[in-house]
């Protein structure tokens, strides 16, 4: 918590927001920038802030300027956000919710339970996914507001990316002013797969950082270390493995970066994200399982740095958006070309 208020104060947590909220005005490809160094010294650093983002971005592209003026300033301030998608039956398919939004007069009252909701423990705001008549909605709460009730389950506590336990939001009778509905009620599956292609290439981003420090690691130890009267980067096996790293990061570098620049063009990239996260991820584990077997002994210590990054780049496989969920809208996009549709 302290760190993230720190980056606040630095200015990291609003890189994108405009100038008249409090925030730098830059792009994706900032973002990118920060999301890498900042995941390369600590993942958890990098998946806080991507929470914050999505809610900012949420709201700087569907909220109402009365709801923009009150919430965005804070996040200068220190303010911690999340993204409540997913309820216990309800995981990547997020068009039918148990999670019920009905009118009362000019408010919305709220009833369900969401799940598995990242930096929940610290969060003073939440970005919550509800069904209507009109179907499934965004709305924004406090996480003070009468009728918001965490608990932690279970199933809280992850392997990776451990920034604390991944509560449930219990929603009991939570009344909501009119304004707090984002954008427009009905389209929250639109609203919420755009903001989901905008954060799938920050958490690109935050597997390229746990990628690059894992072989960093490694190469630090090889050069150093000897065997055989000789270091150990010098036996050709070892050559190798550092080669086939540095291709896959680089390769999973350029599929980030370009899908951060389609960003600041203004286009949705839903196939260039979804590459960038899927490859980017599975290079991270790939990259921590290497430095930790061309390590050795000093690979598999607890006090070596590879048994957190190999956590971290698995739960990012499936966190965010599995590899399997995005190979098909990948190949939905594969699809939607040969048909004659455009792809970006």
């Amino acid at each position: 918590l302290e760190i993230i208020r720190s980056a606040a104060a630095r200015g990291f947590t609003t890189i994108t927001l405009p100038a008249a909220y409090g925030g730098m005005g830059l792009g994706a490809i900032e973002e990118c920038i920060l999301m890498e160094e900042a995941a390369a010294a600590s993942a958890i650093v990098g998946i806080s802030l991507i929470t914050i983002y999505q809610a900012q971005t949420m709201l700087q592209l569907y909220g109402g300027e009365r709801v923009k003026a009150h919430f965005l300033p804070q996040f200068r301030e220190g303010l911690i956000s999340s993204y409540a998608l997913t309820e216990p039956r309800h995981g990547s398919d997020i068009r039918t919710l148990d999670t019920k939004a009905t009118r009362d007069g000019e408010d919305w009252v709220l009833n369900g339970r969401k799940a598995f909701i990242t930096s929940a423990s610290a969060a003073g705001l939440f970005v919550i996914l509800a069904e209507t008549d009109a179907g499934v909605t965004v709305f924004v709460t406090e996480r003070d507001r009468e009728g918001v009730y965490l608990e932690t389950p279970d199933r809280s506590e992850t392997i990776g990316l451990r920034n604390g336990p991944h509560m449930d939001a219990r929603l009991s009778a939570c009344r909501l002013p009119g304004e707090y509905l984002i954008g427009t009620e009905g389209k929250g599956v639109r609203q919420a797969v755009v903001v989901l292609d905008h954060s799938r290439v920050a958490a690109a981003a935050i597997s390229l950082g746990i990628a690059q420090a894992a072989y960093t690691a490694a190469e630090r130890w090889v050069m150093h270390r000897k065997a055989f009267d000789q270091h150990v980067f010098d036996f050709q096996g070892i050559q190798w493995k550092f080669a086939d790293m540095r291709i896959a990061i680089e390769a999973a570098r350029l599929l980030t970066y370009r899908a951060a620049w389609l960003l600041d063009q203004g286009q949705l990239p839903i196939e260039a994200s979804s590459m960038a996260k899927v490859y980017a991820s599975e290079v991270a584990t790939k990259c921590a399982l290497e430095g930790m077997q061309v390590c050795g002994l000093n690979g598999i210590s607890v006090s070596a740095p590879f048994g957190r990054y190999l956590r971290d780049a698995k739960a990012y496989e499936v966190a965010g958006g599995s590899s399997e969920i995005l190979r098909n809208t990948i190949a939905k996009e594969i699809r939607k070309a040969y048909n004659g549709g455009k792809r970006e």
